[in-house]
């Protein structure tokens, strides 16, 4: 029997000993009771609470809010489970069961492995590397598996979630209108509603277990300038002038001017910037931010983002006179000084991303205390880290307004090179946002070449003063593995970690004995369809994109390895453990998308489109009448919109692509 105690009565150190509780009882199923008790001068037992409360040193961490210590000191009948805050506890308590044997790889009870034998001592204090260790919301989300997947982050080191826009309607409406799977599953409605009360559902969920709970980034010009935001989508639908209600028609004279004109830009409300130059406007977008941070101070992180999309910003003679970062910076100000007139310590991230990359020349934020900058490298490459030769020798090129489409930074030492001007005129802290969950995982077809990147960048980016990652995309990233997650997770937490030690911890747990031959085939796979080949945003630019009739052979050699992987499937189809049974079925399900994507990419290669598309769409109908029992690992509705882009009939080879020579190509990741 095991008792314990808590120190004080903090909701999320009470949730952490309800889950030593449960651990302790899969663990050992024999244990007897376990009891939770609050005893604040507790002696015995597992203690669980603020390493302040025990008289613990936490000067090794900036702000004891924000950084985590982890602190264990157990044996085999309790002891001190602490951290610096109550999330640490919580945190903590899962690093206790991680050194017990404790795996949690993929999110739900099918994708953690908990051993049946009694523990061990623990002794341990650590501070993660990163501050901010962490997701943001995107792509198609089913609200089961979002709770699941904020339940599932801190077992692996995460301390953070962003739910981006007031009410991201789009998100949960691409799942569940069950957009590319019409064929199989008839469409659901999910009213705004519905979505801004599954949002608050999760914000409880969040803050249950103490995570920096990050909130908003585009939405509030939509707010200030009078466009519905409710329904507003995010971009697969538009939002039309007819959509401003006449009362509002007024602010289109403070929108952005593109053109000769005022008004929505490109047909959506999502890409129309304002009039920054505009003191009338720079107030109504600053009244919409105060509202709203008035009313959420529930919020850690207000991230204030000005529209989404680039080449969008206003060409009227006034704002022309300064970058779009100065005149954002100037908003900046504005909001902080509004803040702090009406007593709100809200925090406010903005953000370097599209033209805001380039930064601002005469502007200063002015109370950098509040402030944190969001670095978003978008338009980068995900083939390679850093060149070989960084150090750094990238430059920027200098912002011409809406006409920097052809020379924007695509590799990451070009986008640190903005990043270094950032710092001369901000010197707060800094969040990357980063996008290797978002469509570059789906093209990575072994999906550990993105893991190894992703190792790979996040401590490029701490050595660079970033202090820690917000990773922008699906949530349902477990298709077949999730060695991405779980390779960005564990990393962040420890920047020293090895890659091959990440990835051999999670193989041997989830595939057992057969853990080697797995990862064997898929890195033949990889070999076969490099992701400097596959990733429709690398082969762009590309002077022929897909077509290299000198691929043919190499992309055809897939097919053995797909047999080959199904007869080791066959061999351990059931185990005993069944993190294992689940993750060889769903490797066996992705054998079944790797095959047509192989063969698509075989007519790809020699100039056949049309075959192409074909074998994309009939991938996209079968694998789609499996989804409703995938949905926790796998999201169709983001595979198969950005495989489309890959296979859509827009890409069809020219007989200039066809003639051009294919004897030098190299792709981005080095091989040939």
């Amino acid at each position: 029997m095991f008792k314990i105690y808590t120190l004080d009565t903090n909701e999320t150190v009470t949730f952490a000993a309800h889950e030593l509780r449960k651990y302790l009882r899969m663990m050992m199923p024999e244990c007897g009771a376990v009891t939770i008790e609050y005893k604040p001068d507790a002696s015995s037992g597992f203690r669980l609470g603020l390493m302040q409360q025990l008289g613990l040193d936490v000067s090794d961490v900036q702000d004891a809010e924000l950084d985590d210590i982890l602190y264990i000191d157990t044996d085999c009948e309790g002891g001190v489970i602490a951290g610096d805050n109550p999330r640490s506890v919580l945190l903590a308590v899962y690093e206790f069961f991680r050194q017990n044997g404790c795996r949690w790889l993929m999110p739900g009870p099918d994708g953690e492995y908990v051993p049946l034998e009694n523990i061990k001592p623990v002794k341990y204090r650590f501070a993660p590397s990163c501050r901010y260790r962490g997701w943001g919301t995107a792509t198609a989300h089913e609200q089961g598996q979002m709770m699941e997947y904020v339940n599932f982050c801190p077992k692996v080191g995460m301390n953070l979630a962003l739910i981006e826009f007031v009410i991201p309607h789009q998100y949960w409406n691409d799942y569940y209108r069950h957009n590319k799977n019409e064929e199989n599953r008839p469409p659901e409605n999910v009213t705004a509603d519905n979505v801004l009360q599954w949002k608050r559902q999760l914000e409880a969920e969040i803050q249950l277990r103490g995570l920096q709970f990050h909130d908003v980034g585009h939405g509030f010009i939509l707010d200030a300038f009078g466009v519905p935001k409710d329904d507003a989508p995010a971009g697969s639908e538009r939002v039309r002038d007819m959509m401003i209600p006449p009362e509002n028609y007024k602010y289109t004279a403070q929108l952005a001017e593109m053109g000769g004109k005022r008004g929505i830009c490109r047909g959506s409300g999502w890409y129309t910037q304002f009039c920054m130059s505009d003191p009338e406007a720079r107030t109504l977008f600053a009244d919409s931010v105060i509202r709203y941070a008035r009313k959420h101070q529930n919020v850690d992180f207000l991230h204030v983002w000005l529209a989404d999309g680039s080449f969008n910003h206003c060409e009227c003679e006034e704002c022309q006179k300064k970058k779009p970062a100065d005149w954002y910076i100037m908003a900046m100000n504005e909001i902080d000084e509004r803040l702090t007139a009406e007593g709100l310590a809200t925090r406010i991230v903005f953000i370097a991303y599209t033209d805001t990359m380039w930064a601002p020349e005469t502007e200063t934020i002015k109370n950098p205390e509040r402030f944190s900058l969001c670095f978003a490298p978008i338009t980068r490459t995900y083939s390679r880290t850093l060149r070989p030769d960084y150090m750094p020798k990238a430059t920027t090129v200098p912002y011409i307004r809406n006409k920097n489409q052809a020379n924007r930074p695509k590799d990451i030492d070009e986008h640190f090179a903005y990043l270094s001007d950032w710092k001369q005129v901000f010197g707060g802290s800094i969040i990357g946002f980063e996008y290797h969950s978002w469509s570059a995982h789906v093209y990575d077809i072994s999906g550990l070449q993105l893991a190894r990147r992703v190792n790979e960048d996040v401590k490029i980016y701490k050595d660079f003063a970033v202090d820690g990652l917000i990773q922008d995309g699906s949530q349902r990233h477990f298709f077949p593995h999730g060695m991405v997650v779980y390779s960005y997770a564990r990393t962040m937490f420890d920047t020293s970690t090895d890659y091959d030690a990440i990835e051999e911890d999670y193989f041997k747990t989830a595939y057992g004995k057969c853990y080697k031959d797995v990862k064997r085939i898929l890195d033949a796979m990889a070999k076969a369809i490099p992701y400097g080949y596959s990733s429709r945003t690398d082969a762009g630019r590309r002077p022929n994109y897909y077509y290299d009739p000198s691929m043919l052979s190499r992309i055809r050699s897939v097919q053995g390895l797909v047999a080959e992987m199904r007869t080791l499937i066959k061999k351990n189809y059931t185990s005993t453990v069944r993190i294992q049974t689940v993750s060889i079925r769903l490797l066996e399900l992705y054998m079944d998308l790797v095959e047509s994507i192989a063969k698509a990419f075989e007519h790809k290669c020699i100039g056949e489109d049309e075959k192409a598309l074909e074998c994309f769409q009939a991938i996209r109908i079968e694998l789609g009448k499996k989804e409703a029992g995938l949905v926790p690992y796998y999201d169709h509705f983001h595979f198969m919109t950005t495989l489309h882009a890959c296979f859509w009939e827009g890409t069809k080879t020219t007989d200039a692509q066809k003639n051009a020579s294919t004897s030098e190509m190299m792709y981005l990741d080095g091989t040939v």
